[in-house]
């Protein structure tokens, strides 16, 4: 797609591509998305400009948040189709080791996945158009079409199997899931808040004995030791084992800290690993494949989620949770937020009514995320000053039932309703937080 402004076109599309709902980019959010919209009965068409199987840098690991959306949607999350279940979170950092099971919630279930990103997308995929939406792959999406009157989004163009002509796919309703990048976004007007945090992460996969592993590893201590001197730095290494003989292994840092702009991310990773023990294999020789890295939209970084027709999903609406880097829980959360939104849009008599309903899309996703989302952002600040993270990190980790409570607040798990006291304790301070 290319960045050029938004411009109506007259082109007609045929029957097979019209819909009640077009869905750009068929990632987690998107796919999510097209699934549910199609289990309601809602015509969808689902457009990837890439073909599966496909990469993304992820660190592939899923926490319980995860796992529900895909119970949710009926796929198959057995040892036997290719997942590796773990059983919690182990957290490294102040020469503390320290083990912390996911808790045992009647809201979540009390194990995370892992599943390469590579067959990850896919498998989402080709579950939505099992359920009934209209895939495309190698749909090129260059921009909206917009009704001359309104101004509202009315359809999109693609060039399709790498075309240089335009194919036009129309629908009164569309969905943007096509990543940070959000290029469909922009060309309607919608900007990231640079008030809003933002991470970058970076990742590679190594042949490792270590491959077999019960828990997700995170590192809470990275240091920036350039000019002779030992900073640390605002964000956390991981080791996550895939069971396949490899470990993937990388690191996420945030724009809260002044050295973010001027860090080689890929020689820092280069150079955390290379204190690790040798038995564990990550060294160049075994190192598949490059370093990658991307960008992780934080926080409602892109708003409104909804305008003029065009709703916002997953990194595109800046979903990512600031507390911990993930996104694919939320990006898959949000896109299940949206199509119960837009089913009952659809099935309104009338455009006044339609429209009421889709404007109370992002009134749902403050009232489910935005005071957590602003404790986050808190959180993310604080964390940026060296001096916070090196205190909690020597102060917090010998204290277990601290971090389990620190677990249960990065990772958002907790039962909404009752629960025990830790539960309480956080969604109270997410209730009484402004959500933004």
């Amino acid at each position: 797609m290319t960045d050029a402004a938004p411009v109506t076109t007259t082109k007609r599309a045929d029957s097979t591509h019209e819909a009640d709902v077009i869905v750009v980019g068929a990632g987690p959010a998107g796919s999510t998305t097209a699934y549910h919209l199609a289990k309601s009965g809602v015509s969808v068409i689902l457009l990837e400009k890439t073909a599966f199987p496909r990469e993304k840098v992820c660190g592939d690991g899923l926490t319980p948040r995860a796992v529900k959306q895909l119970i949710a949607m009926g796929v198959d999350t057995s040892v036997e189709a290719g997942w590796l279940p773990n059983k919690g979170l182990r957290i490294l950092g102040g020469g503390m080791r320290l083990e912390l099971d996911w808790p045992d919630l009647a809201s979540f279930p009390a194990h995370g996945l892992v599943r390469k990103r590579a067959d990850f997308d896919e498998i989402l995929a080709r579950q939505a158009a099992a359920a009934g939406a209209k895939l495309y792959e190698r749909a090129n999406v260059t921009g909206p079409i917009l009704d001359e009157r309104t101004g509202r989004i009315v359809g999109v163009n693609a060039r399709m199997n790498g075309s240089k002509e335009e194919t036009a796919f129309r629908a009164p309703i569309v969905v943007a899931a096509d990543g940070n990048s959000t290029r469909l976004s922009l060309a309607m007007g919608l900007h990231r808040r640079e008030d809003r945090p933002m991470g970058v992460a970076v990742r590679t996969y190594f042949t490792s004995p270590r491959s077999d592993d019960d828990y997700l590893e995170s590192w809470l201590e990275l240091w920036d030791r350039r000019d002779g001197q030992e900073k640390l730095l605002p964000g956390y290494g991981w080791v996550f084992g895939m069971g396949d003989g490899t470990s993937n292994v990388g690191l996420g840092l945030l724009n809260t800290s002044a050295a973010f702009k001027d860090i080689d991310y890929r020689d820092l990773l280069k150079g955390w690993v290379s204190g690790m023990p040798e038995d564990w294999g990550y060294t160049d020789e075994n190192q598949q494949g490059p370093i990658r890295g991307a960008a992780l939209p934080m926080g409602f970084n892109r708003q409104p989620h909804y305008t003029k027709g065009l709703l916002l999903v997953g990194d595109a609406g800046g979903m990512v949770n600031p507390f911990n880097g993930e996104g694919i829980a939320y990006a898959m959360e949000s896109g299940e937020i949206a199509a119960q939104v837009i089913t009952q849009a659809v099935a309104r008599l009338t455009p006044e009514g339609r429209e009421r309903a889709l404007h109370d899309y992002p009134r749902i996703l403050k009232q489910t995320y935005g005071g957590y989302y602003t404790l986050g952002r808190v959180f993310v600040k604080l964390i940026g000053d060296p001096r916070v993270m090196n205190f909690a990190t020597k102060h917090g980790l010998p204290h277990p039932m601290l971090m389990k409570f620190v677990l249960k607040m990065l990772a958002n798990l907790t039962d909404p309703r009752g629960g025990d006291a830790m539960d309480r304790i956080i969604n109270g301070m997410a209730r009484i937080a402004p959500a933004a």
